[in-house]
């Protein structure tokens, strides 16, 4: 039976619309993940959003809990029923139907044998100790004794501290007696014995700011039912993990390790966890997160590593996460498509990360494992932040270790470390991004909320000074030097979206000067705009002159904005290309647009081609052939969406957003500003293709003014090469080089081969000694030919480099040490060295006692063969 399709079936011929599961990263900038299946109704429920055309929806959707206040990485592998990433089938109702439905609905679809067809007799159902209602439904599907009241704890259910709320109801399935027996194996318990499988939320009230409950005016249900306990009860199995959604998994776990998963065996938790974390790694990476050091990506670096080291624990030493892939794809690819087209990409990115990681897991298991030696029940925080800094341990992958110990972190000691490190990165740095939390911004942004921008449509405007900072973010009446101006309006584009901010002049009239000469008029007095920024969602820039509150001003866009909108148009259709020649798993990871270049970092675990550098810049450059206008629209996100336009990750929108679209080339979300047609981007040019991080790749390009510039430097380069080559063929002229330079090493070869043929040996008392000055040639290399030429041989050779002296000396089957012959024979020329009984070499500063050392080499030698030493 595949439960997922039939729920979904059920509640679509009950009149709901079936609604896709929506993104692991959701829209809600307070949510990590999209924990729960009502995440992506939040603002309908809440009423910032319409209730949608039918008024009831289906979902199964994927949910992660593995950060912030939902977070179950600790109790996963180790319970019977605790995922980070887990299937939430859910039936939600916007001021339509309500309790009588809600339950009908629940209690004919795990009931009635063309569902899920479970006995009466093992299900038990709890409601809020206040909700009679609720009670009274029950009663007409099951006895009385098995309807449970519990209070605020168990069956009340709320978004936040304030708005939509209400009791729930939740429906258990009992696993028996026989299974489960302890003291916490009751209703209301914390043993297994009694699972629940589905709860309904009856959301009937809103909580004000004072806590009070006001009963809202349109009731509305939001329902979620695990999918994989209720497979896990179908299969009549008592654990999670042994259903088939992850059976496959454990199967292929146990062929990697060498050892067949056992549930009774002291390592089965370790299976578990990796089967769980693959789903979770997976998935994110699939839905465009990368490992980082921050934020999502550091939570998906730390399940990996923690599935890593579990694989350790089983005896793995390579890379194995990215072999189960295919088992992922195979289980839930039909249901999830991007799965099957992501699968190489996410391979690629997991097998990378678990090489880097294999890299220093067994240093830092070994210094956690010293450390353990000296720890009775407090673990040394300082160790523990130098796991993590240096070995890249996670926090909670070092605490999950102690745990398996008994033994507790001394946190205060790792978090005072964190923060001295936070402290000192942000002394070392030196922008304007913390000024909003230390200046006079919040001053005026309660005087003056917000300022108007006019850029889109002008890039020069008539306004007036607002506000005036100084260097240091002070409020001021004026300002002559540097400071920060608000603007009543203002062209100026603050930094934002990857578009620098822009610059220009405000411009101030002058009074006509004196009486004498009333007919002249005085030059305007200029401020300079370095720069523009947001600060609290003000628009502010960065000035240089002498101006004062109220001054009416010309303000103007300096002509570097043209050459910006050029480079950020064409990192849309950079964007786009990407997608077009490598697929859809290209993501954006930030971008910076200026008016002499581009950079775009993307998701994409591999290096690309020079073949696919290439298709990607004759892809942008036939879109700025075509002269595609740039048209601009304003409109609602899910209107947005549905035009297919692109969200930037992490980005976060409005109720309206501008959508940028270039024919059906480009269509992005975008709030810079940009061309009017794609010809005025000119020529572009991709300089460079490089690795930012684990899956993260950078291009860098340029157009426009830039890309002329470019090529008119490439055009005089080869002038110059041309002109040193003598030849109007630059290649026919360095074959020719080459040539040459090869007939150069032949001759210098024979020549060299010359020098070393006269290098021929004296007999002092049985061994072949060889003490010369060569002209040409690698000593060394001669050494170990002359080596291999005699059975045993001392062999000094000396030659001059300019001012200085290279020496090198060697012996085979003799009782000369090499080492100490060259120590008492460098310093003659001014030099020192040593090495090995068999080879040493030196240098020396002083060549005119090059003869000299040559003497006394063969003395050295004399002495030493004619004494028998």
């Amino acid at each position: 039976m595949d439960i997922r399709k039939s729920f979904l079936d059920f509640f679509q011929s009950k009149g709901h619309a079936l609604v896709p599961s929506s993104p692991l990263v959701p829209d809600d900038p307070t949510l990590m993940f999209t924990n729960a299946g009502m995440v992506q109704f939040k603002n309908i429920f809440t009423g910032e959003a319409p209730i949608p055309n039918p008024p009831r929806a289906t979902s199964s959707q994927t949910c992660l809990r593995a950060g912030g206040k939902h977070n179950d990485l600790d109790n996963v592998g180790y319970t019977a029923r605790h995922h980070t990433l887990f299937e939430m089938l859910g039936n939600f109702s916007f001021a339509d139907y309500f309790k009588e439905e809600a339950i009908a609905y629940a209690w004919e679809f795990i009931t009635d044998e063309k569902y899920l067809n479970l006995p009466v007799e093992k299900l038990w159902v709890t409601v809020h100790d206040s909700d009679d209602e609720a009670h009274d439904i029950w009663k007409k599907y099951i006895a009385e004794d098995r309807i449970m009241r519990f209070g605020d704890k168990d069956n009340f259910w709320q978004m936040g501290d304030t708005g939509p709320c209400g009791p729930c109801s939740e429906i258990f399935y009992d696993q028996g007696e026989e299974n489960f027996n302890s003291e916490e194996d009751v209703m209301g318990g914390e043993g297994d014995r009694f699972l629940e499988i589905w709860n309904l939320v009856f959301m009937q009230y809103e909580r004000d700011e004072s806590g009070t409950l006001n009963p809202l005016p349109k009731p509305s249900i939001d329902t979620g039912m695990g999918l994989e306990r209720v497979v896990a009860i179908k299969e009549g199995v008592l654990n999670n993990y042994h259903s088939s959604l992850f059976m496959p998994f454990l199967e292929k776990i146990g062929e990697l390790v060498g050892k067949p998963y056992d549930f009774n065996a002291a390592n089965s938790a370790s299976y578990r966890v990796i089967a769980d974390h693959l789903r979770s790694v997976s998935f994110l990476l699939a839905q465009g997160v990368n490992f980082d050091k921050e934020g999502r990506g550091y939570v998906l670096r730390r399940i990996m590593r923690r599935a890593i080291r579990h694989g350790y624990l089983l005896g793995l030493r390579e890379p194995f996460m990215y072999k189960l892939v295919d088992t992922l794809v195979e289980l839930m690819g039909a249901q999830y498509d991007y799965l099957v087209n992501r699968s190489e990409a996410i391979k690629t990115a997991m097998k990378m990360e678990e090489e880097r990681f294999f890299d220093t897991i067994e240093a830092g298991i070994k210094l956690f494992n010293e450390e353990l030696k000296n720890t009775q029940d407090v673990f040394d925080g300082e160790v523990a932040f130098k796991l993590y800094d240096t070995y890249g341990f996670p926090l909670d992958l070092t605490e999950d270790m102690l745990r398996e110990k008994n033994i507790r972190l001394d946190i205060d000691t790792f978090n005072a470390k964190m923060e001295a490190q936070k402290a000192q990165s942000k002394a070392n740095w030196k922008g304007t991004g913390d000024a909003a939390t230390t200046g006079d911004f919040k001053l005026l942004k309660e005087q003056f909320d917000h300022n108007i921008f006019v850029g889109y449509e002008s890039t020069e405007t008539e306004t007036k000074v607002l506000a005036l900072l100084d260097e240091h973010f002070k409020k001021t009446d004026s300002i002559d030097g540097k400071g920060w101006v608000l603007l009543e309006k203002t062209p100026f584009y603050a930094e934002s979206g990857g578009q620098v901010g822009d610059r220009g002049v405000l411009r101030q009239a002058q009074e006509p000067v004196a009486e004498q000469s009333r007919s002249t008029v005085a030059e305007p007095v200029e401020a300079r705009v370095l720069d523009t920024k947001k600060f609290l969602d003000l628009n502010l820039s960065e000035v240089e002159g002498k101006l004062s509150v109220g001054d009416e001003v010309t303000a103007i866009v300096d002509s570097r904005r043209a050459e910006i909108e050029k480079h950020h148009s064409a990192t849309h259709l950079l964007h786009a290309g990407l997608r077009a020649i490598l697929g859809d798993h290209i993501a954006q990871a930030g971008s910076l647009n200026d008016d002499r270049r581009l950079r775009f970092d993307f998701s994409h675990p591999k290096a690309m081609t020079a073949e696919e550098i290439q298709k990607v810049e004759e892809w942008v450059n036939d879109k700025v052939s075509r002269a595609i206008p740039r048209k601009t629209e304003v409109m609602s996100v899910d209107e947005a969406k549905h035009s297919g336009a692109v969200a930037l990750f992490g980005e976060k929108y409005g109720d309206e957003v501008r959508v940028v679209s270039m024919g059906d080339a480009s269509i992005e979300l975008c709030g810079g500003t940009h061309v009017d047609n794609t010809s005025q981007i000119g020529l572009f040019m991709i300089t460079k293709e490089s690795g930012v991080s684990a899956g993260v790749r950078r291009i860098e390009a340029i157009c426009g003014n830039a890309a002329i510039e470019a090529v008119k430097h490439l055009r005089n380069e080869m002038n110059e090469i041309k002109s040193e080559l003598k030849n109007q063929n630059p290649l026919a002229g360095i074959a020719k080089l080459k040539e040459q330079v090869k007939t150069l090493k032949g001759e210098l070869a024979s020549a060299m081969s010359a020098t070393q043929k006269e290098l021929s040996a004296v007999d002092v008392n049985g061994v072949n000694v060889i003490v010369e000055e060569v002209e040409a040639g690698d000593i060394k290399s001669m050494i170990d030919d002359i080596k291999n030429k005699y059975e045993n041989v001392a062999v000094m050779l000396f030659q001059k480099k300019g001012d200085k002296v290279l020496l090198a000396a060697g012996s085979k089957n003799t009782p000369v040490k090499a080492g100490d012959w060259i120590k008492a024979i460098a310093p003659i020329v001014g030099g020192g060295g040593g090495g090995r009984p068999d080879f040493a070499q030196a240098g020396g500063k002083d060549p005119s006692q090059i003869t000299t050392a040559l003497e006394e080499a063969k003395t050295y030698l004399a002495e030493l063969l004619e004494g028998g030493n």
